[in-house]
């Protein structure tokens, strides 16, 4: 660095210089001066300078401690922020092998809703629950009324079976294992979906059904969920209701407390917990050939009014058991073949919409002893065959009540008929067009392999 100052003048103007050149001496004084003007005034931008820089430096010093407080003071929770990301970013990474992260939490979510005691069946004469998760195809998701949102977002569809005396019998064994079986195959349901199978059980039977249904439902793809019902317990809760009824729609004389539960599906929407909206009542006579999933889906088809959903008689059943009626009024359409006709029903696939039975003024009176009475007197009416015989009654009187399931979801194959006095007219009844869904072997009839 240069002298500043006085000095810089003789540092710059040389002793020779001042004597062996008078005339230049007055210029070089003046240059002199310039020159020490601009070293004070280089002098004096220096200490400027200086001063902003420890401003600056003193400025920075408070921002950087402040900074550094505030970051002590957030440390643990950017630590906590950070963890967290690294965690889900983890998850993602090694689960996306197989499954991805919104599946299992629905699996998840499934497992816990499978053992919550809400569910719609949580006020029903439960005995036992067994449990099946399985992996799901997939299937066009549909909104029906046929299917309720429990815990969990699980979807619930309810099936119900008879399933009383089956200890005892080997035929009835036989033709359960043939529904089960049939049903694992074909069935398919959604992810968040599951098939509630409902069985009216004496103690004998639930013991033995415990044993078979893992082995029967062990090829299926969906979820299920069993639950058992003491029939005792139910029977108590209905009899009250359908005792009038029973002399005229029972194999007996009178009423028997036991028959009453041959009644159920008349008045389960009396005995059911009310979030419990719909369900299939089905025999076990059945062979299923299609997936019971798309059976759920004729509960979106009811017309205003409809109550229930049931498949005509395939056979000239009620033609014979109304002939007084017929006698007296010839021009009636009762007891007729279809499709113009009124056949009557067949009980052994019935989707029943219970929230519009509770909510129907008309189907509830008809449900009164005076007024199951006073029908079974216009018609000249005498059945056998229960829940069959009073719907079919009441649908002479009333069909808007019942919306008519396509003869494939209860393809009867009984014949019975055909050979006892109604061969000549009997195909009218028997024809059935379209798939066939699901077989009915009643009154014990083969039912044809796949």
């Amino acid at each position: 660095m240069l002298p500043v100052g006085p000095r810089l003048a003789d540092v710059w103007l040389l002793p020779e210089a001042k004597t062996a050149i008078p005339g230049m001496q007055a210029r070089v004084q003046e240059t002199a001066l310039t020159l020490h003007f601009l070293a004070v005034s280089h002098f004096l931008l220096k200490i400027g300078f200086l001063c902003l820089s420890v401003t600056a430096m003193g400025i920075l010093r408070i921002l950087s401690s402040t900074m550094a407080r505030i970051s002590t003071f957030r440390s643990y929770q950017i630590v906590l922020l950070l963890a967290a990301a690294l965690a889900v970013v983890a998850f993602y990474y090694f689960g996306s092998e197989r499954q991805n992260f919104s599946s299992t939490t629905k699996r998840i979510k499934q497992t816990q809703a499978s053992h919550n005691a809400n569910r719609n069946d949580a006020d029903l004469s439960v005995d036992t629950r067994l449990e099946h998760q399985e992996a799901k195809a997939p299937v066009e998701a549909v909104e029906d009324r046929a299917r309720r949102t429990g815990p969990g977002g699980v979807q619930y569809y309810h099936a119900l079976m008879m399933f009383t005396k089956v200890d005892k019998s080997r035929g009835l064994q036989e033709k359960f294992e043939v529904a089960m079986r049939s049903m694992a195959k074909h069935g398919s349901f959604l992810e968040e979906e599951m098939l509630v199978l409902h069985f009216v059980s004496d103690e004998s039977s639930k013991e033995l059904g415990e044993k078979m249904l893992p082995n029967l439902l062990l090829g299926a793809s969906f979820q299920y969920e069993v639950v058992f019902h003491d029939v005792a317990a139910l029977t108590e809760k209905l009899f009250p209701i359908v005792e009038a009824m029973q002399k005229h729609f029972s194999a007996g004389s009178g009423a028997y407390y036991s028959d009453a539960i041959f009644f159920l599906s008349v008045a389960m929407h009396r005995i059911m917990p009310a979030d419990l909206k719909c369900i299939v009542q089905l025999d076990l006579d059945l062979k299923y050939r299609s997936n019971i999933r798309d059976l759920f889906l004729e509960f979106h088809r009811f017309p205003p009014g409809a109550v229930i959903g049931i498949a005509r008689e395939m056979q000239p059943v009620y033609r014979h058991t109304f002939w007084q009626y017929r006698k007296e009024n010839p021009k009636s359409k009762v007891g007729e073949p279809p499709p113009d006709g009124q056949p009557g029903f067949n009980s052994g696939v019935m989707l029943l919409d219970l929230e519009a039975m509770r909510h129907s003024a008309l189907y509830n009176q008809l449900l009164e002893p005076g007024r199951v009475a006073s029908l079974a007197e216009q018609y000249h009416f005498r059945g056998h065959l229960g829940d069959q015989d009073f719907f079919t009654m009441i649908g002479m009187e009333h069909p808007e009540l019942f919306s008519v399931l396509p003869c494939g979801w209860n393809r009867q194959l009984c014949t019975w008929w055909r050979d006892h006095g109604y061969g000549d007219i009997f195909q009218l009844y028997y024809h059935c067009e379209g798939p066939v869904h699901i077989y009915h072997g009643n009154c014990n009839t083969p039912i044809p392999d796949d």
